[in-house]
């Protein structure tokens, strides 16, 4: 791969964005952004930073698509046993499920190594990183994240009033965490890490990591969103709820909605210590937003570790495909730990959104290190074939 050409000096200089000619929208919800309100330029461009943007698209399509893969949804769940457990508890609808809750979340204490106390749930992970937001930067202050990554809490961490200061991605992908420790300042309430990271789908090393939570969670807490593990081979998978089991201040975020393929049906919990558990509790009711029927698939869904390993079996080997078919067209993707994968593209953002959709397939563009770039999901080795194919026909 060419090495990638950015001031990293101005990048970390330049802080705030220009206001000329900006407005504030919500986001679509074509695809898996939260709707927290975004700055769009003229051009109709998301602006996450002086540095990172999204191109959105023109128009909502009507139709459905023939390869919606914008969107990092699991194209082959939920599992069997999750919509077995889903039908059968839709005849309690009419009921409360807090005691299901309550059984859901002792499992996931058991599997995670700490006490239910160590438990919040919520519909999605997204919804418990913007509730964290909402708590943390209340009365202001900075969150000190990876540039570029998921945008959820820093948007809505800056929509109650804070400043994001945003670190740029080694040149290796990773996480600078020496920079990110730099940035930390009197005013820092949190630091975000997203790992493995969306949008560009690559790893920061666990140990490193590790190492950093640990020393860093002294200080200030550090929020991880583990969104994507699940995707790693387990002897691969190092999570850092163990900090949270040795007292540190860490906040982990899961969800059911990626490996598990229960997008739609709005799981998720985070493992935190007690007394920052409290703190959020304070402004909703944890799992209140989840219906008893997901709850009930998400139980089932944890057992069903055939269909978990089938999915990240099926996932890798279509990733690889992938992978290998774009190297052969003579593009550069950057190799991926998760169901995504960036690419950059010589085609301006709107432009090739604009023309893979009339090809049926749906996408996400991105400009980020001085340069334009497909974020594609991987969804079935039939909808990935469409879209090498409409790849094929629209970057010519």
């Amino acid at each position: 791969m060419k090495p990638r050409t950015f001031n990293r000096r101005d990048w970390m200089r330049t802080t705030v964005l220009t206001a000329g000619g900006i407005g504030m929208i919500p986001v679509s919800g074509l695809c898996e952004t939260p709707r927290a309100p975004l700055q769009i330029n003229p051009a109709g461009e998301a602006l996450y930073s002086p540095f990172f943007r999204e191109y959105l698209p023109k128009a909502p399509r009507p139709t459905a698509l023939a390869a919606k893969l914008n969107a990092n949804e699991n194209p082959y769940g939920p599992s069997a046993k999750a919509r077995e457990a889903l039908g059968a508890a839709a005849a309690n609808g009419n009921r409360y499920a807090w005691r299901d809750l309550m059984g859901l979340i002792d499992s996931i204490a058991e599997l995670e190594g700490v006490t239910p106390e160590n438990i919040i749930t919520g519909p999605g992970s997204s919804d418990l990183l913007e509730k964290t937001a909402m708590v943390f930067f209340r009365d202001g202050g900075n969150v000190v994240s990876a540039d570029p990554s998921y945008m959820s809490l820093i948007q809505v961490a800056k929509a109650c009033g804070a400043d994001w200061k945003p670190v740029p991605l080694k040149t290796d992908w990773s996480h600078d965490l020496d920079a990110m420790e730099a940035a930390i300042d009197e005013q820092t309430r949190l630091v975000y890490i997203c790992n493995p990271n969306n949008p560009t789908g690559t790893l920061t090393p666990a140990d490193a990591l590790l190492k950093f939570c640990d020393r860093v969670a002294d200080q200030v807490p550090v929020f991880v969103d583990e969104a994507y593990l699940g995707f790693l081979e387990p002897e691969a998978r190092q999570s850092m709820v163990s900090l949270v089991a040795k007292g540190k201040n860490v906040i982990v975020a899961r969800t059911f909605s990626k490996i598990h393929g229960m997008a739609g049906l709005r799981v998720g919990y985070a493992v935190a210590l007690p007394e920052t558990l409290e703190r959020i509790n304070a402004i909703t009711r944890g799992g209140m937003g989840i219906s008893g029927p997901s709850i009930a698939a998400a139980a089932a869904s944890m057992s069903d570790e055939a269909f978990l390993a089938e999915c990240r079996s099926l996932n890798s080997s279509v990733r690889k495909h992938v992978f290998e078919t774009l190297q052969e067209l003579g593009h550069q993707p950057v190799p991926s730990y998760t169901s995504f994968m960036i690419f950059p593209i010589e085609m301006e953002g709107r432009e090739f959104l604009s023309r893979m959709t009339a090809l049926d397939v749906g996408v996400r563009a991105f400009r980020f290190m001085d340069q334009n770039w497909c974020r594609v999901s991987m969804g079935t080795r039939a909808e990935m074939d469409l879209f090498l194919d409409a790849v094929r026909k629209t970057l010519v």
